[in-house]
């Protein structure tokens, strides 16, 4: 039975994907948008490329770089991680980890930390790259692990979090929660601060743990499946979380996007929405890639959707990403939009990656960081 529910975690992102792309009355998948000519209010420039060994690979990973003061860190799916000046992409050092990566890459307090299909987490000094520790736990890793200098907190694609040792790796807790019958593949980043793990679970479920000694502080449901199938009851919470001051925001296939108090778990704001990519805050807004392909803004006071991009529809959408005035996302293509976080029209628009582009924008500064399926990671900034 095991080996079953593995074999639908793997193919049901590829079914809702389908699901996505046809309507309710028609049998014939529909295909993505053709892209629409548009005013080029500005323009983006690279400067500097790299190749990261076999990028996100055949499978459906979301290996997503990482960075810490200076430096950038990205991995591929064969387990190559690799060290880079942020602002060169000059190469600092390379480890081979001899083994598939699929949880990556975390980064704090000096160290790199990641997941691995095997059930392995991995911590290497972020300086030498030098292996620190290795630690088993027991199923696979779909994201990257979290770390508050003390405890490193990893989330398993069974709804397990994990807390280790950050000096030794050594397990301190586990949190054991029953996942959902059919789940997409992957999972959302943990978060830690000096108190708490949180984490999205695949029942739709956010929930918060003392990072100390596991136990539950709170639990909060985004979501509530609903349907008759197991399919249309699926409301995995695979787009990650993002903590904002005190406010937690969510999103949830199926489900709702929400506000969450960080120290309650109490539901600030909620609207209906289906997104497995996540969302970006920004300027009082928040903005979110749904299932559809359609990109919104919302008002977080009112809760009302503010502009609604449909222009994007079956593209597959990254997740967006607040980059100076404009949001980013990737798509299936391998494009880079940028819209405008006013009223959501496009105002720039670059390819990447032809392989297409699943990864969440990174931004830091004046610097956009985009890594594409293929391995290709670019650094872009708006040309002045």
């Amino acid at each position: 039975m095991r080996d079953v529910i593995r074999w639908k975690h793997a193919a049901l992102l590829a079914l809702a994907l389908m699901a996505v792309g046809c309507s309710s009355n028609s049998k014939k998948e529909l295909p993505p948008a053709e892209l629409t000519d548009f005013k080029e209010e500005v323009s983006l420039q690279k400067v500097w490329s790299r190749g990261i060994g076999d990028g996100q690979g055949k499978t459906y990973n979301m290996l997503v770089p990482a960075v810490e003061n200076d430096r950038i860190y990205a991995a591929d799916v064969t387990g190559e991680v690799v060290a880079m000046n942020r602002m060169t992409g000059d190469v600092l050092w390379k480890k081979d980890l001899d083994q598939p990566v699929s949880g990556a890459v975390g980064v704090s307090y000096g160290m790199v930390t990641l997941g691995t299909l095997r059930g392995d987490v991995i911590a290497l000094d972020a300086d030498t790259g030098e292996q620190r520790w290795k630690a088993r736990v027991n199923s696979e890793v779909l994201a990257p692990p979290a770390n508050n200098g003390n405890v490193v907190v990893v989330q398993t694609q069974d709804d397990r979090l994990i807390g280790l040792d950050a000096n030794t790796g050594d397990q301190r807790w586990l949190y054991d929660s029953t996942p959902a019958v059919l789940t997409l593949r992957g999972t959302g980043a943990p978060l830690v601060t000096n108190q708490l793990a949180i984490a999205g679970l695949s029942t739709g479920k956010v929930v918060a743990l003392d990072v100390s000694n596991g136990v539950p502080v709170w639990e909060a449901r985004v979501a509530v499946p609903q349907g008759r199938s197991e399919l249309d009851r699926v409301v995995d919470i695979d787009g990650g979380l993002l903590l904002s001051g005190g406010t937690l925001y969510v999103t949830t296939y199926q489900g709702r996007m929400a506000g969450l108090d960080l120290e309650s778990g109490r539901v600030l704001w909620q609207r209906d929405a289906s997104s497995y990519a996540g969302v970006a805050q920004g300027f009082g807004n928040v903005y979110t890639s749904l299932a559809s392909g359609t990109v919104e803004g919302v008002d977080e006071r009112s809760t009302t959707a503010l502009w609604s991009n449909d222009q994007l529809a079956r593209r597959q959408l990254s997740a967006p990403e607040v980059f100076s005035s404009y949001i980013a996302v990737g798509d299936l293509e391998g494009y880079v939009h940028l819209l405008s976080q006013v009223d959501g029209r496009f105002v720039s628009r670059t390819r990447v990656d032809s392989d297409g582009v699943r990864a969440r924008p990174l931004v830091v500064g004046d610097m956009l960081y985009i890594f594409g399926n293929s391995g290709k990671l670019e650094a872009l900034t708006v040309k002045q």
